[in-house]
This record gives C-alpha cells, sequence and structure tokens, in this order.
C-alpha cells in the first residue's frame, strides 16, 4: 500500500575435573629421628685425596642453564576496533576519500512483499535498503541483502498524523506513551534481528515532530551505537536536531522519489537529488520498491560514473549533512 505520511522536505557442558593428585604428608620428627647423628670422621688417604683430586681437575663444568624468555603479553585489541559504533561495524565498506558528489539512496518497506524485497535486493550494493522490523523472516531477509553487499536499516513504525485511524504497524512508538513505555517498545524492535546499522521510520510524521517522545528513543538507540535516519515525513521534524543535539549519528533525508509513482515525477526528484549532491556534496534520497521506481533507479545510477557522482551508503553520508 502507498503510503500515508506527509512528503518530506525534500557452551557444551563442562568437563569433570580431575580428581587432585594426593600430597604426602609431611614427616614429624620424633625424638629419635630428631637426634642429629655422630658423624665419624672419614679416613682419607692419600690415594683416595689424589683420585678426587683428579676427578676435580677434569671435570667439564656444567652450561649454564639456557635463558627462558618471558611469555609474549597478549596483544591489547585495537581500541578503535574495540570502541567501534555498532554502525560502523555494519557498514559497507566505502572509500573515505572520495571526493565525488554523495548520494545515498535507500528502499524502505521492504520484507512483506517478497517479489519487491527480492527485486531490491538486485539493485547494486550501494543502495541501502530498509527493511519493516516486523517483518516476517527478518533475519533470513536481512542476512540475504547484507550477502549481496547492502547496507540495511531498520525500519520503526512511528506514530504518523493520521493515528489510529492510519496504522502505522504492530509496537509502533506513540506520542501517548511515556519514555520508558516507547524505548520498551523500541527494544522489542531492535531484538528482532541482527547486521543493521540503525533506524529510520516510513511514517512518524506526527512521533518525529515531539522533542519529548523523540529524545529517550533516540538516546537509547545513540547507547547502542546505532545511527538515525530521519525521514522527514513531517516538515517540522526536530528528529536531526535533536539527534545532533545528544551526540547520535544520523543523516537526513532530502526527498521522496516515489510520492507519485510514474516515470516522470520519479525522474524529476532524482534530478532534483543530483542537484542537492552538487551543491551540497551530499544528498539523500528514499524510495519505494515499486516497480516503476525501481527500473527508473536502474538507469539512473548506470550513469553515475560518467556524470562523476558516487553513489554511497547510508553510513557514508552521516553528520555530514546541514540539518535546516
Amino acid at each position: 500500500a502507498a503510503r500515508t505520511a506527509e512528503p518530506a522536505l525534500g557452551a557444551a557442558p563442562e568437563a569433570k575435573a580431575a580428581a587432585p593428585a594426593a600430597v604426602a604428608a609431611p614427616e614429624i620428627a620424633t625424638p629419635e629421628t630428631a637426634a642429629p647423628e655422630t658423624a665419624t670422621p672419614e679416613t682419607v688417604t692419600p690415594e683416595t685425596e689424589t683420585l678426587e683430586t683428579a676427578a676435580l681437575e677434569t671435570e667439564t663444568p656444567a652450561p649454564p642453564a639456557p635463558e627462558v624468555a618471558a611469555p609474549a603479553a597478549a596483544e591489547p585489541p585495537t581500541p578503535t576496533r574495540a570502541l567501534a559504533p555498532t554502525w560502523l561495524a555494519y557498514a559497507r565498506p566505502f572509500d573515505a576519500s572520495e571526493d565525488r558528489p554523495r548520494i545515498a539512496i535507500v528502499v524502505t518497506g521492504l520484507g512483506p512483499g517478497e517479489a519487491a524485497t527480492a527485486a531490491a535486493i538486485r539493485l547494486p550494493g550501494g543502495v541501502t535498503l530498509a527493511f519493516l522490523s516486523h517483518a516476517r523472516d527478518l533475519q533470513a531477509w536481512i542476512d540475504r541483502a547484507r550477502a549481496a553487499g547492502h547496507e540495511v536499516l531498520l525500519d520503526v513504525p512511528m506514530e504518523p498524523i493520521g493515528f489510529p485511524r492510519i496504522d502505522p504497524g504492530p509496537h509502533a512508538l506513540l506520542t501517548s506513551l511515556s519514555g520508558a513505555e516507547n524505548v520498551d517498545r523500541l527494544k522489542w524492535h531492535l531484538g528482532r534481528a541482527i547486521g543493521y546499522v540503525g533506524v529510520t521510520h516510513d511514517m512518524g510524521a506526527r512521533f518525529t515532530t515531539s522533542a519529548v517522545a523523540l529524545r529517550p528513543v533516540l538516546s537509547a538507540l545513540r547507547v547502542r551505537g546505532l545511527m538515525f535516519l530521519d525521514s522527514r515525513t513531517a516538515r517540522d521534524s526536530v528528529a536531526a536536531r535533536l539527534a545532533t543535539t545528544i551526540g547520535l549519528a544520523r543523516a537526513v533525508n532530502d526527498r521522496f522519489l516515489d510520492d507519485r509513482a510514474a516515470r516522470g515525477d520519479i525522474d524529476r526528484r532524482l534530478g532534483e537529488v543530483e542537484r542537492i549532491a552538487r551543491e551540497t556534496g551530499y544528498s539523500v534520497a528514499i524510495g519505494h520498491a515499486y516497480p516503476v521506481t525501481l527500473e527508473r533507479l536502474d538507469l539512473w545510477l548506470a550513469t553515475f560514473d560518467e556524470k562523476r557522482l558516487a553513489l554511497a551508503p547510508i553510513s557514508a553520508v552521516v553528520n555530514r549533512q546541514t540539518v535546516r
């Protein structure tokens, strides 16, 4: 179904332990055994003395004991790897020295439609794919997408303006719930799979305009090392500004490609995405796995080398856009 949100601005068992070896009891000296023996002086004859002296003179001294090198200390883990946030751990490799304008394309709403999801996975690996967090076989889809080279986002349902008439999905984040309740719901979504760099939303025009509702959710994402893509389903979304304030890795959608799923409209939006990238260096666009959207994307992406544009995963534009 078409999205009804407002358009954007653009361990094995343990082995049984072996019984310890018996320890001999210390010998207790009795008065009889403790008494010192009276040594009988040994008579040393000249012959004996000569033999002993000869032995001492011919005995080869024992070589010194070889030095035993101290065991090498275990190499500590590389701090950057140990401290890398989750969004970097699951990021698609990208050349940081790339100086061409970067464009990140996100295809969202994946999972429920098998044919559409499979078609999106066949797009170039630089396209980021967002899967609905309540989709069946979610982990299998994410594994398949990552195997094809895609970076993955989790599409978490958030309250739209038309709620409850418009149902965003199960366990949606709502402005009527407390921060703790929304964080519990977020944990449910995050716990359904692994391998994603962060979270986005296909609805949420009402939820993303409430700083009070958003702050606990975005803080929970920051603690888990995830990023957040503000899809800007509302013109007055505060998500990107709030993410910047609390130090959460973020990106911002510039254009929805297929609010009108027609070739001419999609091509015009792609042109706007290209213009923004050339003017600012970075641009993000969100589309759906509609056949016409995938068709126009395929044709457009094939022109990137000629136009000197770089297709970038969403992680390659994190914190690089100006928040408007």
